[in-house]
């Protein structure tokens, strides 16, 4: 039966809602906000960004002004903005459970303003190691002056729990993260002028190429099982309804034709750890002073620092003109060489059936699979680039280009 347009604009319209709801998804992970309780509020509330901190991260604190003016936040450096009160299993407010926060293990900067109806950041990365490094439970305390969001001053207080990182954290740590982030570091000691860009850029083109043998095997084994789509598409169509002959099928096709469905999968998922560390490595990388617990011991106290400047800018800072747009188009040309195999044989069959009467079919799930790689992924990557330093923005570049020149030498094979 020929499809409506308008089961083309629903399936449109599916794909962009999936977009969407996976980036409020995200957004709500990894950049939650406060809920909303269905009223207008007139206060300033502090609360702890996580309830509970893992061992090795840091508490970040997140402060709301609804009132009408803008909330002031004294600046109290190198001493934190906030009291810091600990116990073990339990923990009160009492003077001797006051810890100091007179050291810092990277510069503290000042809070800026809070504006009217807004929330407000305060990252206490800067005390990690100095308050925050055993675990337990926590009480901060904020002091705010007088000002016209509150004409006699305020004290708030939130509390969280640092509790041990796990057995597998540990191991991901020990194997992966701390390998590829001294490795990062000692590129950066011989590199000129300790150039984070140009470790980055070695570090990312290293560890691909010592990758290089599994991801051609699965890129390899992802071209057969395209080539062999046709074929799959008319098992279907000969047993429609009927899912167990259809399996059946595929497998004794698989098997005719030596195809390990397995092989396009199976690298990936050797590849997936290395490539998450390698990512914590480049992000821990540009914040080193926040990394400590993870660098070898000729390390912990180097004499020299990042340069952090890459064509004139800071990689410590996201990237909201280069990187966002240069991702989108090199992840979305990635996606294109990947399928490219199954559109030249989509073409060659329609080909073959020009003379046949020309009806519209409606979109496989294959189809829909790819168009929400082709089109949703890219997006979900430049979106990432918005919000991540651009150290981590070039890693993925490069990583990408590496990719597609991978994929361009598969293809030509073809």
């Amino acid at each position: 039966m020929p499809v409506p347009k308008t089961r083309k604009f629903a399936d449109l319209l599916l794909i962009f809602a999936i977009v969407y709801l996976g980036m409020q998804f995200i957004q709500r992970m990894y950049f939650p906000k406060p809920s909303a309780d269905g009223q207008m509020q007139t206060s300033i509330m502090l609360r702890a960004q996580d309830a509970t901190v893992k061992s090795g991260h840091h508490p970040v604190l997140l402060l709301r002004n609804a009132t009408e003016h803008p909330l002031r936040i004294p600046s109290r450096c190198p001493q934190a903005p906030v009291d810091v009160h600990f116990g073990e299993s339990d923990v009160t407010k009492d003077p001797s459970t006051l810890l100091s926060t007179k050291e810092t293990s990277i510069p503290c900067e000042v809070i800026a303003d809070v504006a009217p109806g807004k929330e407000g950041t305060i990252d206490l990365g800067p005390w990690k190691y100095t308050a925050f490094s055993r675990t337990g439970n926590y009480i901060v305390i904020l002091t705010l002056p007088s000002q016209p969001a509150t004409e006699t001053g305020a004290v708030l207080e939130t509390s969280f729990t640092v509790y041990p990182a796990g057995w597998m954290t540990n191991v991901f740590r020990a194997f992966v993260s701390k390998p590829l982030l001294n490795l990062l570091v000692f590129i950066a000691s011989v590199a000129p002028g300790h150039s984070l860009a140009v470790a980055i850029i070695i570090l990312t083109v290293v560890i691909k190429l010592l990758l290089f043998i599994p991801t051609q095997h699965g890129l390899e084994g992802q071209k057969k099982l395209q080539a062999l789509q046709p074929k799959i598409d008319e098992i279907r169509k000969r047993y429609p309804g009927n899912a167990q002959k259809v399996n059946e099928e595929t497998m004794k096709l698989w098997k005719e034709h030596k195809i390990n469905p397995f092989q396009s999968c199976l690298p990936i998922f050797i590849q997936f750890p290395i490539l998450i560390g390698l990512f914590y490595a480049v992000r821990d990388g540009s914040h080193l002073g926040l990394s400590t617990h993870l660098l070898y011991a000729p390390y912990q106290n180097l004499p020299w620092t990042f340069g952090t400047w890459f064509f004139g800018m800071d990689l410590l800072m996201p990237s909201i003109y280069l990187f966002p747009p240069m991702l989108v188009a090199l992840q979305f040309f990635q996606m294109k060489l990947t399928f490219a195999i199954a559109e030249k044989k989509k073409k060659a069959k329609e080909i073959v059936d020009i003379s046949k009467p020309k009806e519209k079919k409606p979109m496989s799930q294959q189809d829909m699979q790819q168009k929400m790689m082709l089109y949703v992924l890219p997006f979900m990557i430049g979106f990432f680039a918005f919000k991540f330093p651009a150290a981590v923005s070039l890693y993925w570049a490069v990583s990408t280009v590496f990719a597609i020149g991978q994929q361009v030498v598969v293809n030509r094979r073809g």
